[in-house]
């Protein structure tokens, strides 16, 4: 089974996160923060990797921290349960419709981090959360997972509808990378003969 651990304490925040890549999509989340917790249940829903997260941040100051910080946790996990990467499909991209937002995802497990994030909201906030810091959960969990990640919506108008065809085209693109091929589940999928970066 492909699993992992990570603990991350700063003076900023104390996280612990577990991944189980091969899970069936269960989640225990619990940052804090209302909106994110639900984001990342959708994470753990659609690309059915078991998430477990616990977070304490200074959310007396913002919420930044705590989402940046939750990124480069979950990804450090997800990169660790994943090995040398040796049998995965490795590049995925999912078109995900919600309601009037249309986003589209695509990803190599590449090891090698980038973000390409094209998505604009019409509001800074849903509800209490930044919208900004959707982008910033990326780039933490990219660059931190070892993934060429890119993420763009080409038309939506509700910033939870926007936010939340991201998260779940995310998962969705993972879900398929990160299936085995049985076709060359002893092989890592790179002439290189390594994804390490």
């Amino acid at each position: 089974m492909r699993r992992a651990a990570v603990e991350r304490k700063t003076q900023e925040t104390e996280i612990t996160v577990s991944v189980n890549v091969d899970g069936g999509g269960q989640s225990t989340i619990s940052t804090g923060i209302g909106f994110f917790d639900h984001m990342l249940d959708q994470l753990a829903r659609h690309s059915l990797i078991d998430i477990d997260i616990s977070a304490k941040g200074d959310l007396h100051i913002d919420d930044h921290h705590t989402v940046e910080d939750v990124g480069i946790a979950l990804g450090q996990a997800l990169k660790s349960a994943l090995g040398d990467r040796k049998g995965i499909s490795r590049y995925a991209d999912t078109l995900l419709p919600m309601d009037e937002t249309m986003t589209r995802v695509a990803v190599d497990v590449s090891g090698r981090p980038f973000l390409v994030f094209r998505t604009e909201f019409p509001t800074e906030k849903i509800g209490s959360f930044d919208t900004q810091l959707v982008r910033e959960f990326f780039q933490a969990f990219a660059v931190n997972a070892g993934l060429t990640l890119h993420i763009e919506t080409l038309y939506g108008f509700n910033s939870h509808h926007i936010a939340e065809s991201c998260f779940k085209g995310v998962a969705r693109t993972l879900r398929a990378a990160l299936e085995v091929d049985p076709r060359q589940q002893n092989r890592v999928p790179s002439t290189k003969g390594t994804l390490s970066g």
